[in-house]
């Protein structure tokens, strides 16, 4: 037997997560807590994490590092209320930086809070109906599903799975209501005997995904469980299930690597989909990686026992057999951004929140707009995978004065107006939060993009939906390697080119250059750009020209 990891050792001897956490807390001494809390801590929604940018100066001065803590909403499927909207707005004025960050993941998290702050924050969340139990660590993670109700009549019904899923793949210890809510212990501690994780959950994080054809606006092949919606004539007939995507990797870790999604089968009807996400989950419980955590995701489960080995196994704990993958087809992967109705008349609106981050500036005041919309209650918001925030179920009635808001405070403007690059560009937070950023991403992609914009001009490519995405490590938050062109941060102002992805996110990204600088970065794309508008075909995306003229090679594709 492989020697456990220190993670393991720390999650077996925790008490059901619970560890050391309330003394951590007590010590008034430091702003951090005690190191095998710190992996604890995950489970319940927030990670310690420092001042990057004031880490000399500090050292200098001789003081601890600036810690702080960054805590993460469970949404599944990214929805909020509009009281829920006015509590989150609340607690990032009062107890943390003040900018509300829509995550890749289709939730909110909130940076700079100092550890005094998070029992209160979460007792302010908990009054709202809101939790952060699960949304980090070793465990199913935030649950996604296609945002906007326009890709289907039955959007509600799909949408709904992510809740279920969401219950069903969660965590029974009561430690977070204990320590952060204080209730009462257990009595009997098999109350909370939990037959999915057990005493040590997941050898790694564990993502899944809900997509709707046409649109793979939630990257569905990205994530450890990908569900496809199988949709004929207006009835939901089932899933697809795709097993074994993840995105994350290590600069000069060949073993490590990003990976799509293989499918497996179609499944019929919630009782057997449920199931089938439940046993994917056990599987990898019982045969994932535990001493080396870089090969602990599900791909590599998946790639070292066999894709044969795995549909076998699943199919023998389901007692039922998997049916052949249903035709499906995806032709875009984006947000509709401006307003849209969908089949029950409702209107929706898709605000460009730049990188995700909500706050106000001199030129658009999204996070004063939004908190307007939602003292008016005239509409819910619904986040993005794509970190965009849908002001959603909008009567017909109320849809002018929703868009007076919005018009008064700029955001229709910065939509509007805003480059189609840029509108589906996307960063990582990186530094100065980050612990495992190698160099910036969403306080650098803006500039980086001023700067692209004029060379999309200059070959005329200005309507062309290029995905861009950049990342300020390997470990692929923002699914750099799924992007036409993808920047992977590897030092201080250095990134890897990287090019080939598709625009629908079934074939990954190659490494073009690597280690290059803003200067390589625009010469390169100058004259890539230039080839792709002098030889494109009709119709084809820069991705796919990449391909054709050989720039990189094409083999991690969807299978």
């Amino acid at each position: 037997m492989s020697k456990k990891s220190a993670i393991e050792i720390i999650k077996e001897a925790s008490d059901g997560l619970r560890g050391t956490i309330r003394e951590s807390l007590r010590d008034e001494i430091t702003g951090a807590i005690r190191e095998d809390d710190q992996a604890l801590i995950k489970f319940h929604g927030m990670y310690q994490q420092d001042d990057r940018d004031r880490r000399e100066e500090r050292a200098a001065k001789k003081l601890e590092r600036l810690y702080s803590f960054m805590i993460r909403l469970r949404l599944p499927g990214g929805f909020l209320t509009p009281a829920q909207w006015i509590a989150v707005h609340e607690v990032a004025g009062e107890n943390a930086t003040g900018v509300i960050k829509i995550t890749s993941r289709q939730t909110l998290q909130l940076h700079g809070m100092i550890k005094s702050k998070i029992k209160p924050t979460i007792k302010a969340f908990n009054e709202a109906k809101l939790d952060s139990i699960a949304t980090c660590g070793d465990i199913n993670r935030n649950v996604l599903c296609s945002s906007h109700p326009k890709e289907s009549p039955i959007h509600e019904e799909v949408f709904g799975y992510a809740d279920k899923i969401s219950r069903l793949l969660m965590p029974r210890t009561r430690a977070y209501y204990e320590i952060w809510l204080d209730d009462e212990p257990l009595l009997d501690k098999k109350e909370e005997e939990d037959p999915l994780y057990q005493d040590r959950y997941l050898p790694r994080k564990f993502k899944i995904a809900i997509a709707i054809p046409p649109n793979n606006d939630v990257d569905v092949f990205a994530n450890d469980i990908g569900l496809i919606a199988v949709i004929s004539n207006g009835h939901l007939e089932g899933f697809n299930i795709a097993i074994g995507g993840g995105l994350s990797s290590t600069h000069g870790n060949p073993d490590t690597y990003p990976r799509l999604a293989t499918l497996i089968g179609f499944v019929p009807g919630e009782e057997k989909t449920l199931k089938v996400v439940y046993e994917i989950a056990a599987i990898q419980r019982d045969h994932g990686n535990r001493s080396d955590r870089k090969l602990a995701r599900l791909k590599y489960t998946l790639d070292r026992l066999g894709v044969d080995w795995f549909r076998e196994e699943l199919e023998r704990r389901v007692g039922f057999a998997l049916e052949p993958v249903r035709t499906t087809v995806f032709t875009s992967r984006k947000d509709h951004f401006g307003w849209h109705q969908n089949a029950e008349g409702l209107w929706y609106y898709t605000v460009l929140v730049e990188n995700g981050r909500v706050t106000d500036t001199g030129t658009a005041q999204v996070k004063s707009a939004l908190l307007a919309i939602a003292h008016s209650g005239k509409a819910n918001f619904r986040f993005t995978c794509n970190q965009n925030v849908i002001i959603s179920d909008v009567k017909a009635s109320d849809k002018a004065a929703i868009e007076a808001i919005l018009d008064a405070y700029g955001v229709i403007l910065l939509t509007e107006k805003s480059s189609v690059i840029r509108r589906h560009a996307m960063a990582c937070v990186a530094l100065p939060t980050c612990p495992l950023a190698l160099a910036e991403a969403q306080r650098y992609l803006p500039t980086l993009l001023d700067k692209m914009e004029p060379l999309l001009q200059k070959h005329q490519l200005q309507q062309e939906e290029i995905i861009i995405r950049m990342t300020g490590c390997p470990n692929g938050c923002a699914r750099s390697y799924a992007a036409e062109i993808g920047l992977v941060g590897t030092g201080p102002g250095r990134y890897n080119l990287q090019l080939g992805g598709d625009r629908i996110g079934q074939r990954l990204n190659q490494i073009y250059q690597e280690n290059i600088g803003e200067e390589e970065i625009l010469a390169s794309l100058d004259g890539l750009l230039e080839s792709y508008a002098a030889g494109r075909l009709t119709g084809e995306s820069f991705g796919d020209f990449a391909i054709r003229k050989q720039w990189v090679s094409s083999h991690d594709a969807v299978n």
